[in-house]
């Protein structure tokens, strides 16, 4: 199993090194949110422990989101000097997995991680995020820049699948399988009109839009076009 630890406390970056190196498991390290998202580009890691109080522009909870905005499923385990309610509920929110006050034994660490690492590939955090969008999976809730946006339940269905699957071309046939019942008769006609209903509210009232049409293919979930 590879981790990657991002901690700027030199100490307590080498104790976990050292720690996950006796139970066998390979690791980097690295100080900051930039450097992690740097390696994270050319590696891929189990498991990622990250503090949540780094140096630099990109702290650990603004990591935790630019992580998800670019599709990176990985479990990550937020660690913290904070214990307030506010402050876990915020880091679990982030796209953390799970969360572990300073300071904190070993061995519920080391299971911890282990826990994580044994989650199935498709298991996708509570809260998905891309771009202006961040749609809450546990309480059927979704804000684009900030504004709340009301979805019925097959259009939350439809987001979420895109949201799992960002800038990856979705076929008919492919939202058909995933969204609808298998003894429904459903054709390409109702995809597109739950399309239509779900992009003249996730993109239409905003600046730019989000979910495109690929003629002949499909549907894809990719950011504005570069101006």
């Amino acid at each position: 199993m590879r981790v990657l630890i991002v901690e700027d406390e030199a100490k307590i970056a080498q104790l976990l090194k050292r720690g996950l190196a006796l139970e066998a498991f390979a690791s980097d390290v690295c100080t900051s949110g930039e450097d992690a998202l740097e390696l994270v580009k050319d590696n891929e890691y189990q498991v990622m422990i990250v503090d949540r109080q780094l140096a630099g522009l990109i702290e650990g909870v603004e990591f935790c989101k630019e992580l998800r905005r670019r599709g990176c499923l990985a479990p990550i385990l937020l660690l913290t000097a904070r214990d307030q309610l506010g402050d876990k509920v915020e880091g679990l929110n982030s796209g953390a997995d799970d969360y572990m006050v300073k300071p904190f034994d070993f061995e519920e660490l080391i299971a911890r991680v282990r826990a994580l690492a044994r989650r199935p590939p498709e298991a996708h955090p509570v809260v998905l995020v891309f771009d202006e969008i961040s749609l809450d999976t546990s309480h059927k809730s979704v804000v684009r820049a900030g504004q709340n946006v009301a979805l019925t339940a097959k259009e939350l269905s439809l987001l979420e699948y895109f949201m799992q699957h960002p800038q990856q071309i979705l076929s008919k046939e492919a939202i058909i399988r995933r969204i609808w019942d298998y003894d429904a008769v459903v054709v390409s006609n109702n995809v597109e009109v739950h399309m239509r209903a779900l992009r003249s509210k996730i993109d239409r009232p905003f600046r730019y839009p989000l979910i495109h049409t690929v003629k002949g293919l499909g549907y894809k979930l990719d950011k504005k076009p570069s101006i």
